[in-house]
């Protein structure tokens, strides 16, 4: 079994291509495209993006699952990934009529109807991409670099051919054609690991489980992807760029910690497959323990550098992302947390059906919300239904897991880890008086919050994370 260290370097450095290569374009982009050119690229692709979530439904999460339980079984193997294929085939088929047929039916959608089609081909090739395949193999390495190389390319095409403001389809066309590639270089690795067969399909029996799973995936982006799409219809593309800005400085920032959770999920299913609890509960404590190390010092300086960071990322244009950007940081730890007992526990735990339940109350607060708060408060309104049903779910999360496994929230390191980073913020907060723009304090604080967390992982706790990860 591959070591988690080597599957967490990997898986970083994935997640780092999927966010740090654009995030290098996304200065450049959005001074050239403007919150108008942002505003609309992010309507259009978070439209794309709820067509795909219904063409997958809850394909990624019981592909790794079911991928990492039959791996050691040729047979049992090819068979779980011929049945979630064809379903997802299936699926993304019919998204695709529907997609066409909305794109010519709702005005909103018809006023971008060149990004739609540029969508298209995004929703078509992310069926192929297969990356639920890899993980589930812990096949880390090969999709990294992959992603790596496909990602170099991207960011030198963006800055060769993205030169004017008209070119917003030019973007978001280079945008789309990543997940072309990545699904070509993928479908060719994934012959040698599978094989696509006919028999001893359970096309039913497997689309009841995906469905199961994807109902939680739909209901969980009513306060997630719908806030972004529901904005841009009652506020219009300008919110929609604000709130995009601040969503994509957050994501940037959870990649790392995403990574972690990317490959915790089969390392969990294989521990309850084998019925090894006590070293479940002992990965779970190892989970939270990196949370904290990691979340508490970025939280803090993403609320007191907010707005230098909105300047020296967007430009003083976006100005409006600052306030949600404030809102949302929080969620660095509260979905941190969130992974870790949902996509760490309770899922490897089988308890679909729980899942389920949590997600429709976060739903129903999510739509509740958004109908109350974004029509008033635009891009700070999608802000507050995004942590508010975040912290729900968090809640409900974390009552289940106390009655699963015995494991409730950990005060006693919330209240350790809040005063050992204490003279941290009070150095970030004093680098506001730093003169010479904002470039220079956002750079003076990075180095500020990198070289404390390494001190205080390193030179006090003796380098324990890094040992765990075996």
């Amino acid at each position: 079994m591959p070591s988690l260290k080597k599957n967490l370097f990997y898986s970083i450095l994935l997640v780092l291509a999927n966010y740090v290569f654009p995030f290098l374009t996304y200065p450049y982009v959005s001074r050239v495209l403007g919150v108008t050119g942002i505003g609309a690229c992010n309507f259009v692709d978070s439209v794309i993006n709820y067509f795909i979530l219904f063409s997958t439904l809850g394909i990624e999460t019981l592909g790794v699952r079911e991928i990492a339980r039959h791996k050691g079984n040729r047979e049992e193997l090819d068979r779980t990934f011929s049945n979630i294929f064809i379903v997802n085939l299936s699926l993304t088929c019919l998204m695709l009529s529907l997609l066409i047929i909305c794109t010519y039916a709702v005005p909103q959608l018809a006023e971008h109807k060149d990004l739609m089609f540029i969508g298209a081909f995004k929703l078509v090739f992310n069926c192929l991409l297969v990356e639920w395949l890899f993980k589930g193999l812990e096949d880390f390495k090969l999709i990294s670099l992959r992603t790596i190389v496909v990602k170099i390319l991207y960011v030198a095409a963006v800055f060769i051919f993205v030169r004017h403001r008209s070119d917003v389809w030019v973007y978001y066309l280079l945008s789309s054609l990543m997940v072309v590639v990545n699904a070509l270089v993928n479908i060719g690795f994934a012959r040698s690991r599978v094989r696509l067969t006919f028999k001893g399909i359970a096309y039913v029996a497997t689309f009841k489980s995906i469905l199961a799973l994807g109902i939680y995936a739909i209901l969980t982006s009513m306060y997630t992807t719908f806030n972004v799409t529901f904005l841009g219809f009652v506020s219009g593309e300008v919110e929609v760029g604000y709130y995009g800005t601040a969503t994509k400085i957050y994501f940037m920032v959870m990649a790392i910690f995403t990574a972690f959770t990317g490959v915790m999920l089969p390392r969990m299913s294989n521990l309850v497959s084998a019925g090894d609890m006590d070293s479940f509960k002992s990965h779970f404590r190892m989970a939270v323990d990196v949370l904290f190390g990691f979340s508490l010092p970025i939280v803090a300086w993403m609320m007191i550098m907010a707005p230098d960071i909105v300047r020296v990322i967007a430009g003083p244009e976006f100005a409006g992302a600052v306030i949600p950007m404030v809102v949302i940081a929080p969620l660095v730890f509260v979905i941190g947390y969130e992974q870790i007992l949902v996509l760490q526990t309770l899922l490897p735990l089988g308890r679909d059906k729980l899942l389920l339940r949590n997600s429709s109350l976060g739903a129903a607060l999510g739509l509740l919300l958004n109908i109350a708060l974004v029509p008033v408060f635009a891009s700070k309104g999608s802000s507050i239904v995004w942590i508010a049903t975040e912290c729900l779910i968090l809640v409900l999360s974390q009552i289940a897991v106390r009655r699963e496994i015995g494991i409730g929230f950990p005060f006693r390191e919330s209240l350790r880890n809040c005063l050992v980073y204490l003279p941290l913020v009070i150095m970030i907060a004093a680098c506001l008086l730093i003169p010479g723009g904002a470039l220079v304090r956002v750079g003076v604080s990075v180095f500020l919050v990198c070289a404390y967390v390494l001190w205080y992982q390193m030179i006090v706790r003796k380098g324990e994370l890094i040992k765990a990860l075996k």
